[in-house]
C-alpha cells in the first residue's frame, strides 16, 4: 500500500479524546491530526516521539492531517504503523500478489461483505469448486515484550463477536481465517494478550477448536509505502487453544 501523497515528519505533543492527536510540524506549526485506532496505544503515545501525518486530500475535511505512523527505534525497523484503517488494503494487495500462501488460488476477493448478524466480512475470497472464505483482518501494534506482538491491546467486544461469526461460518461448510496483521518490523512471534481482555482469548479459543483458521504476518515499512512482509509464528500456548 503505496501513501497517495508524501507523508510529513513531526513530532507528537500528546494524543486525546481517543481519535484527536497534536503534532508539531518540521516548521514549528502545530497541527491536530486525526487518530485512526480506538485502542489503548500502549507504549505508543510518548510526547517528543517522531510521528508521520498524511495530508488529506479533501479540502473540507475538518482535520487536515492524519497520523499514520510513530517511530519507537531508530531505523526503518523502529516505525509502527497505527492507522486501523490500512491493514484491509494491505492484505487484499498481498493475497492478489499472490504473497499470502495460506489465501494463494482464490480467484476473487470482495470487501466489507454483509454476513451473520449484520456483520461485514473484511475480505471474502471465492474461486470455483471451493467454498467461500471469510477474512477478518485485525490490525497489530502492541509489543510488551522482546520480540512478540500481541492483541489485543485493550478490551474489544467487537472482536470477540468476530470470532463467534467466524466460527458460524465453518459451521455452515466455509472457509474461515482470522489473520493479524502486525504493523511493526520488530517482532518475531505473535500471541493474544489475554491479560489485557480474557474474553476475547476465550472467544479466539472456541472459534480456533471450531476449525477457525488463525495467521500472522509482519509489515514492512517506510515513509512511502506499507507492505506485508513475512508470516510470524502463533503462540498458540497464551489463548488457551
Amino acid at each position: 500500500m503505496k501513501f497517495p501523497d508524501p507523508l510529513l515528519r513531526a513530532t507528537l505533543i500528546k494524543r486525546y479524546k481517543r481519535f484527536l492527536s497534536d503534532h508539531e510540524l518540521e516548521d514549528g506549526t502545530t497541527v491536530t491530526a486525526h487518530c485512526a485506532n480506538t485502542g489503548a496505544m500502549l507504549g505508543l503515545t510518548a510526547p517528543g516521539s517522531e510521528t508521520w501525518l498524511s495530508p488529506a486530500r479533501n479540502p473540507d475535511r475538518k482535520l487536515r492531517y492524519s497520523w499514520e505512523m510513530i517511530r519507537v527505534a531508530p531505523g526503518a525497523g523502529g516505525l509502527v504503523g497505527i492507522h486501523t484503517a490500512h491493514p484491509n488494503t494491505i492484505v487484499a494487495e498481498a493475497i492478489a500478489a499472490g504473497n499470502v500462501a495460506e489465501l494463494a488460488g482464490y480467484t476473487g476477493i470482495r470487501r466489507e461483505v454483509r454476513y451473520g448478524e449484520n456483520s461485514r466480512i473484511d475480505l471474502l475470497l471465492e474461486k470455483d469448486g471451493a467454498p467461500p472464505c471469510y477474512v477478518e483482518v485485525k490490525n497489530v501494534h502492541l509489543r510488551r515484550e522482546d520480540d512478540l506482538a500481541e492483541f489485543p491491546d485493550s478490551v474489544t467486544q467487537r472482536g470477540a463477536k468476530h470470532l463467534r461469526e467466524l466460527s458460524s461460518v465453518v459451521q455452515g461448510g466455509g472457509r474461515a481465517v482470522m489473520l493479524y496483521l502486525v504493523q511493526r518490523a520488530d517482532c518475531d512471534a505473535f500471541a493474544l494478550a489475554a491479560d489485557i481482555d480474557p474474553e476475547y482469548a476465550a472467544a479466539f479459543a472456541e472459534a480456533h477448536q471450531s476449525g477457525v483458521e488463525a495467521l500472522c504476518y509482519a509489515c514492512r515499512l517506510s515513509e512511502r509505502e506499507i507492505t506485508l512482509d513475512r508470516p510470524l509464528p502463533i503462540d498458540f500456548s497464551r489463548s488457551g487453544s
